[in-house]
């Protein structure tokens, strides 16, 4: 069975743009694989659940095919398929609208209105 590194897999698939910043994920807890978190090194096998913390959302993906070289965009759906609950990209186009998640590096602590305005609006009816 053929395995690849889990950095290396991460690079060649699209997910990060050098193997650096994908070991980087790795080493910082963003990186799960069947629901543990993983090393760089960790091999990684056909059929293996991969979850990517990517700021505001969890992708999920399902390894199809094991690469270790880096492939055109165009093969990606022959080695990976996207899993990732419509809940998740709902929660993207949930802070894509909303000016107040993202805020500004510099911009300091929201104030009490700001504060008051991001509770309104993240805040769900539980009644």
């Amino acid at each position: 069975m053929k395995e690849a590194r889990a950095d290396k897999l991460l690079w060649a698939v699209r997910l990060y743009k050098t193997r650096s910043l994908a070991a980087e994920a790795c080493k910082k807890g963003r990186v799960k694989i069947n629901g543990a978190l993983a090393k760089s090194s960790k091999s990684i096998k056909n059929g293996d659940i991969i979850e990517v913390k990517k700021s505001p959302i969890t992708y999920s993906y399902k390894i199809l095919n094991v690469i270790e070289k880096r492939v055109g965009a165009k093969l990606i759906p022959e080695i990976l398929e996207d899993i990732t609950p419509k809940e998740q990209y709902e929660l993207l186009e949930m802070t894509k609208i909303s000016g107040f998640v993202d805020r500004e590096r510099g911009m300091g602590r929201p104030t009490k209105r700001e504060r008051r305005k991001i509770d309104n609006f993240t805040q769900f009816d539980s009644e």
